[in-house]
C-alpha cells in the first residue's frame, strides 16, 4: 500500500507541533508557496471539519472585542495514532518535490531510519532523473533550440543542487542520528 499527502495528513502533521487556527495554518503554508503551493482555503477548511468530525481533532472558539471569533485547532490522541499509521505507511515510489517537501514537513512524526528511507528515496529519484538529463544533453547539439537548452541546463542544475543538499542531510543524520521527535 502507498501513501499520498493529503491535506488532511498534513494539517494532522502541523498540529502534532501545535495547535493552531485555519488562518495559521494557511499563512504556514503559504510561506512555503513556491515550494508546495500549500492548499486553498476552499480545501483547508473542509480538511478541518472533517478531522473535526472523525474526532482527530478539537476545536477551542476563543470570543474576541470587535473581532470574529478564533478557532484554535488541537490534534487528538485519535488523530495522533491515525497520523501515525498513515506515516508509518510505505512511499509511493516516484513522488513528486511538492509530496517531498510537504513530507519534510512532518519530518518530526517520522522515525530516523524513516526519514533516512525517505531522504535516500529521494536521492535515487533525483539521480535517476539526473542521469537522463545528462543524457539527453549529450545528445543535443549545439545547434538546439535555445530554449531546450536553457530548460535542459536549468534542470541539470537544480537536480544537482538537489542531490548535494540529499548528500549533506544524510551524512549529517548518519553523523549525529536524530530521535523521534527531534527536528
Amino acid at each position: 500500500m502507498t501513501r499520498r499527502l493529503s491535506t488532511r495528513q498534513l494539517v494532522l502533521g502541523l498540529l502534532t507541533q501545535q495547535s493552531m487556527s485555519g488562518y495559521d495554518i494557511k499563512r504556514f503554508l503559504k510561506s512555503l508557496g513556491w515550494l508546495i503551493d500549500g492548499p486553498s482555503f476552499g480545501s483547508l477548511y473542509p480538511a478541518l471539519h472533517a478531522l473535526l468530525a472523525d474526532d482527530l481533532a478539537t476545536v477551542e472558539i476563543i470570543s474576541r472585542q470587535d473581532k470574529p471569533p478564533r478557532k484554535i485547532y488541537t490534534i487528538t490522541e485519535k488523530g495522533r495514532k491515525a497520523l501515525q499509521e498513515w506515516m508509518d505507511r510505505p512511499v509511493a515510489p516516484g513522488v513528486s518535490l511538492k509530496a517531498f517537501v510537504m513530507r519534510l514537513i512532518l519530518a518530526s512524526n517520522l522515525s530516523p531510519a524513516g526519514l533516512v528511507a525517505h531522504l535516500e528515496q529521494r536521492h535515487a529519484q533525483v539521480a535517476a532523473h539526473h542521469l537522463a538529463l545528462e543524457q539527453t544533453a549529450q545528445k543535443m547539439d549545439d545547434r538546439g533550440d535555445l530554449g531546450e537548452r536553457l530548460a535542459l541546463d536549468y534542470g541539470l542544475t537544480v537536480a544537482a543542487a538537489e542531490l548535494a543538499w540529499l548528500d549533506r542531510t544524510l551524512a549529517q543524520l548518519s553523523e549525529r542520528p536524530l530521535t523521534a521527535g527531534a527536528t
